[in-house]
């Protein structure tokens, strides 16, 4: 026969949680000997590790005591939910464990194969590192709200950088950088992203320029972000907006106030 505190011992646990286990009713509490000790037998012993393993493996008290007192039966087919649910929870963390790998990898940080792919796209074009910073940035709410819309994004984004009007937006970007008061630089810039944003639009449909069907709140914030670290960049969407083009995250045809789409100053539409 054991003490309460030789019971703990073998089961692994404190004698405080014994002593819990006996206030939920999990575990019998036997009657106390001439001594004035309660003493515990082999069986208390099993019951416990079976109680501690349970709880151990995020099974709820309640439960814990229903399964206890279950059929064989039930038991079982108790046990194996409590299974696939670890199973389920040991996939996810191994996917968080990933995550946590990444995060001394630079553009891995929260980001799928594909954008990584793109970032070193952008880098091999020679686009100024500061906008490939920022778009990697934009990149991470946009795989946390719609990862499964990532791989087509990034596909559209590779594919319209074969295009090297769009290409040498983001090469002209990164001067307009330096120069963020370079009011004829910002227009020329202007002109040649409405015009290659319009030509991607008229052979491929407005969608396949910006698709991202975000919501309003979200785009918001990703803008204001972008515009407080890349202040051309904020300009240059006035300027886009004059000739038709609106929103960072979220590029839209809007309406001139004459009721058509922009034009650029040197008139192409």
């Amino acid at each position: 026969m054991l003490t309460i505190g030789e019971l703990a011992s073998y089961a692994g646990v404190t004698v405080r949680a014994v002593r819990h286990y006996h206030a939920k009713g999990l575990l019998p509490e036997p009657e106390r000997d001439h001594s004035g000790y309660r003493r515990y037998d082999a069986a208390a012993l099993v019951e416990l590790i079976r109680i501690r393993t349970l709880a151990e493996a995020g099974v709820p008290l309640a439960r814990v005591r229903e399964l206890l007192h279950a059929d064989e039966g039930r038991f079982v087919a108790g046990v194996a939910d409590i299974d696939r649910r670890l199973r389920t929870e040991i996939r996810e963390r191994q996917r968080l464990r990933e995550r946590i790998a990444r995060l001394a990898s630079g553009d891995h940080l929260a980001l799928p194969r594909d954008v990584v792919v793109l970032l070193d796209r952008l880098r091999a074009l020679g686009v100024d590192e500061r906008i490939v910073q920022a778009e990697r940035d934009g990149w991470i709410p946009l795989a946390a709200r719609s990862p499964e819309r990532v791989p087509e994004w990034a596909a559209r984004k590779m594919e319209q950088l074969a295009h090297p009007p769009f290409a040498d937006f983001y090469l002209a970007l990164g001067e307009a950088l330096d120069r963020p008061d370079d009011t004829p630089r910002l227009i020329e810039l202007a002109d040649r992203a409405a015009a290659c944003f319009m030509r991607l639009a008229d052979e491929r449909g407005e969608d396949y320029v910006d698709d991202t069907d975000l919501e309003a709140q979200l785009v918001d914030l990703m803008d204001t972000w972008v515009f407080a670290n890349l202040p051309s960049a904020a300009r240059l969407m006035e300027l886009l907006k004059e000739r038709g083009w609106t929103g960072w995250t979220r590029l839209e045809r809007v309406q001139s106030a004459g009721g058509g789409a922009g034009t650029s100053r040197d008139g192409t539409r």
